[in-house]
């Protein structure tokens, strides 16, 4: 049974453990997500500009944040400070049936916001520590691959909740997501127990390195990484707006698009990351996605003049090859951070690589739909330049990052001694 999934399950006792883990947690925030809208609007009573506003709120919180936070798991340990992520989210999702207006949305949505960061930067922290270099891009594959999984399952539970449309049937979608979050920090306190440890030759501190602000290499190649991760605007965001108002395409083709995108990213996720475990194969992963960028680009600047079966083929076309940008994005992701962070401080370098993740829903939504619809093909051209200008500066930024280490670290990435014994089978 076993040899007939190979290529489908991952292949170690401790990879299944944590693919599981990502389908729990996803299962939990999907339904969430999925059920925002209705939420916010009937039980909280929001308006959409309302809802708009708190987002951008809670992610310049998280942004501010996303250091000192990602600092703590050097300071409390990676899987101690994700346990407690896990089990505060889950009374977070308890108390948003108490929310009722603007103030007490802002305040609940910018603390969940933040306990998220920390909850991720653990998380990535100790996905770096628990498995050697070389099966730690491919694990981390296999967990996104489960992740996609979980986050249909909570849409399609979220979506029965909906679709009764009662106020306690959509009040039970929060509840639902705090009961599962808790059985999440549960299966995270079974995991393997780490101690760090890192063979160091410039003084016997763990902190005597330079902060991860310092390697300007990193922050820039963080950055570069933020902006092609905006993949995700597109996919979200921009192609579902030039579709409807565009487009003579069908708005049901909008759930086939999102369909498509899953189930590439489970079936694809693995195969898209392989060769990724090095700095060399992290930027052929890079130039490969900001190809599939552009190209996505290129076929959606066309389709406000086409029509019919034309127009759904080439969204369709423009939407698989985003979904491309976004599993060589991943891909590049787990390589870098992995191979470029100082062992020493992972904590602090997951604090720093996630500013360009935060800064990328505050900056790209506004840019990109602005770039589209207003100046049509050009804009489309301009948004296809700004992928293809990070894909270039990545290059430099990772060289610049892996000549810092060598000046200040003296430390590889792969001296991160691997821990847990982890079965074949």
């Amino acid at each position: 049974m076993l040899r007939s999934l190979k290529g489908v399950l991952p292949p170690t006792k401790l990879e299944r453990d944590l693919a599981l883990q990502s389908v729990l947690s996803a299962f939990a925030t999907g339904s969430f997500i999925t059920g925002t809208a209705v939420f916010f609007t009937q039980i909280v009573g929001l308006t959409g500009s309302q809802i708009g506003l708190g987002l951008s709120a809670a992610a310049l919180v998280s942004l501010a944040l996303s250091i000192p936070l990602g600092r703590l798991s050097d300071r409390v340990g990676a899987k101690r400070l994700w346990i407690i992520s896990a089990a505060l989210e889950s009374l977070l999702y308890l108390a948003w049936p108490l929310a009722s207006g603007f103030a007490s949305f802002v305040v609940l949505l910018a603390v969940l916001a933040s306990v998220e960061t920390a909850g991720r930067s653990a998380r990535n922290v100790y996905r770096i520590e628990v498995f050697p270099r070389e099966t730690r891009v491919a694990a981390m594959a296999y967990q996104r691959a489960a992740r996609n999984v979980g986050y249909t399952l909570g849409a399609g539970a979220a979506g029965v909740a909906l679709g009764i449309g009662t106020r306690e049937a959509i009040i039970a979608i929060p509840l639902v997501t705090a009961a599962l979050l808790v059985v999440n920090a549960v299966m995270v306190s079974f995991l393997p127990v780490l101690e760090r440890r890192v063979e160091v030759t410039t003084g016997p501190d763990l902190h005597i390195s330079p902060g991860a602000f310092k390697n300007l290499g990193f922050v820039a190649l963080g950055v570069c990484n933020g902006v092609l991760a905006s993949n995700q605007v597109l996919l979200n965001v921009v192609v579902p707006l030039w579709l409807v108002e565009r487009t003579d395409a069908p708005q049901a083709l909008i759930a086939w698009l999102f369909g498509t995108n899953t189930v590439l990213a489970v079936l694809l996720q693995v195969r898209a990351s392989r060769g990724a475990d090095s700095v060399d194969g992290s930027l052929r992963a890079v130039r490969r996605s900001g190809l599939a960028f552009v190209l996505s680009c290129a076929i959606l600047s066309v389709t406000h003049e086409t029509a019919g079966w034309v127009s759904i083929v080439l969204i369709w076309a423009g939407h698989i090859t985003i979904t491309g940008a976004e599993l060589w994005n991943s891909a590049s992701d787990w390589g870098f951070t992995a191979q470029l962070s100082d062992p020493r401080r992972l904590g602090d370098y997951q604090g720093v690589w996630g500013l360009g993740y935060h800064v990328e829903p505050i900056v790209f939504p506004a840019l990109y739909t602005y770039l589209a619809f207003t100046w049509g093909t050009p804009g489309w051209a301009v948004i296809a330049a700004i992928g293809v200008a990070a894909a270039i500066a990545s290059h430099p930024a990772a060289r610049a990052a892996e000549r810092y280490l060598a000046r200040h670290g003296d430390i590889a990435p792969a001296s991160l001694a691997p821990r847990p014994v982890q079965e074949p089978t």
